[in-house]
């Protein structure tokens, strides 16, 4: 690589590497990906895992790296970032709008779902306090009686 790419072409990069559970958001939609910056002619890219134990966290490192290491980034530190710990709150506005329309309810600050992903009916209920992941549960609509998954509040 001759000419380091800026940051915004990076994030940009970034913006384009899918989360390995729910492939419908990117990392930086997602907002695991904290921050991107050069410090000197290394590229350092801070990450902040979902929680602590996130299975996907070693997976969500490769692919970053399999990402930017493709562009030609020869010199690479991913530092993890755990405090303060990632919330829901980091998710954009992009990134709730691609899980609703995947068929998963997006986050709510009340701590449930306020209307199906399906058909928008708000008649609902939780089947169980855990789905296909521990961030996710999974509810039901009882207008159109599909299940779908909530992506918890955290």
């Amino acid at each position: 690589m001759t000419e380091k790419p800026s940051v915004d072409q990076i994030r940009e990069w970034l913006d384009a590497v899918p989360d390995p559970e729910i492939p419908v958001i990117s990392l930086m939609d997602l907002g695991v990906i904290r921050d991107v910056a050069w410090e000197g002619d290394t590229l350092v890219v801070q990450v902040t895992p979902t929680y602590s134990g996130c299975p996907a966290t070693s997976v969500i490192n490769m692919d970053i790296e399999t990402a930017l290491r493709d562009r030609g980034i020869e010199k690479l530190e991913l530092r993890q970032q755990l405090s303060p710990p990632w919330t829901t709150d980091w998710l954009s506005e992009k990134g709730r709008a691609a899980l609703e329309k995947y068929g998963i309810a997006p986050p709510q600050p009340a701590g449930g779902p306020d209307r199906c992903p399906h058909c928008g009916g708000a008649d609902l209920e939780k089947l169980s306090q855990f789905g296909s992941t521990p961030c996710k549960a999974q509810w039901r609509c009882r207008d159109c009686l599909e299940p779908f998954e909530y992506f918890k509040c955290i």
